[in-house]
């Protein structure tokens, strides 16, 4: 079987073309910073640099609060945007980045941005108390069965009476 060349020459252009639109749909770090700035992501950060510093100051009382404050400033939030800026331009489009602007800009957008603080909160509660009384089931499962003592632990183990811990033999002379 005789391939035609130009059928090589065919293959070899759209692939060419199929690469170039992979590597033309990669979204800027332009976009990846604008879809940053409309979904709040600075004001999270910063936001989350206060809570750090709340709890590294109960933490450690000798260091002074200024210190945990002003820990991650605006210039170290943008570093850290700097950083994740690849990982949207490795897992979202240039297509994806304008419609998630789009969407982010919309009064739709901005209500799931003003609302998901909360809603993850009361998601978190949730799933914490879901999370304990699926626990305690399972602890009563693993009692019921022997599994675990009555305390919730794992039953001790009897050690032979009259052992001592044994040295480790000497490696014989001469072999390797």
């Amino acid at each position: 079987m005789t391939i035609h060349p130009w059928t090589k020459y065919g293959a070899g252009l759209m692939l060419a073309v199929c690469a170039g639109q992979a590597i033309a749909a990669q979204p800027s770090e332009d976009q990846v910073r604008q879809l940053m700035d409309a979904v709040g992501v600075g004001k999270m950060l910063s936001q989350m640099n206060g809570r750090m510093a709340t709890i590294m100051q109960q933490s450690l009382p000798c260091v002074p609060g200024s210190y945990w404050q002003g820990f991650v400033d605006a210039n170290g939030t943008q570093q850290l945007i700097g950083r994740m800026i690849p990982i949207y331009q490795r897992n979202f489009t240039a297509e994806d980045v304008d419609g998630l602007l789009k969407f982010y800009r919309s009064p739709l957008g901005q209500k799931v941005i003003a609302k998901m603080p909360e809603t993850m909160a009361e998601g978190m509660q949730v799933g914490n108390q879901w999370g304990q009384e699926r626990g305690k089931e399972m602890i009563l499962q693993l009692q019921q069965k022997g599994t675990l003592g009555a305390d919730g632990r794992c039953p001790a183990t009897a050690a032979p009476a009259n052992t001592q811990p044994q040295k480790p033999a000497a490696p014989a002379k001469g072999k390797r």
